[in-house]
């Protein structure tokens, strides 16, 4: 399996279809915490919603359009097991433009998961894919995702008012981005 290292117990993997019952284990685990932010939390329910959630996601990579990766943790000799994970919510490389989506569970929080698996997701996508532009959606409530995106380097360039549907409601987006350049000429995390 690939996987790139983002501390000394920590890493960035693909999350595939075959996962679908740790996927499935970890959104019921901490649906509480993620469903303020993310609608797929309410909807992946059992390993079957989950495994069509990461199909979509496999069949989306194969179309070039998307991909999903997961963050696992593994201490000593314990399997490793998923903790969060970020994917490419929009990716069109015709257009030069990506999404970034990120979850994690609380108590991995303030480790710096996010923001060194994010990076190594920007960096892909700018150096390999050559996209002109990354951004980054969070509502804004959602602080901790605000910090992760300034500490990205990314500019808050505006909110969008109630655009998008969450949990029988419309919420306010607010807009993050890095240009290419802007990602090359910043200081390394």
């Amino acid at each position: 399996m690939l996987r790139l290292p983002l501390d000394n117990t920590a890493f960035l993997a693909a999350l595939e279809p075959w996962q679908a019952d740790e996927f499935a284990e970890f959104t019921t685990h901490n649906r509480e915490f993620l469903a303020p932010w993310l609608p797929w939390a309410t909807r992946i329910t059992d390993a079957t919603s989950a495994r069509e959630f990461l199909t979509r996601y496999a069949d989306r990579q194969a179309a070039d359009d998307g991909r999903i990766f997961g963050i696992w943790s593994q201490d000593g000799a314990e399997p490793a097991r998923l903790v969060g994970g970020t994917l490419f919510r929009t990716f069109s490389a015709k257009a030069g433009t990506a999404e970034i989506g990120v979850w994690l569970s609380p108590g991995h929080t303030g480790r710096g998961l996010v923001t060194k698996a994010a990076g190594h997701m920007i960096d892909w996508a700018v150096t390999v894919r050559g996209m002109s532009r990354v951004e980054w959606m969070c509502t804004p409530e959602n602080t901790a995702s605000q910090a992760v995106a300034a500490r990205l380097g990314m500019t808050h360039e505006g909110t969008l008012r109630e655009s998008f549907p969450l949990n029988g409601k419309r919420v306010d987006v607010q807009v993050w981005a890095i240009l290419a350049d802007e990602w090359h000429d910043r200081p390394t995390l």
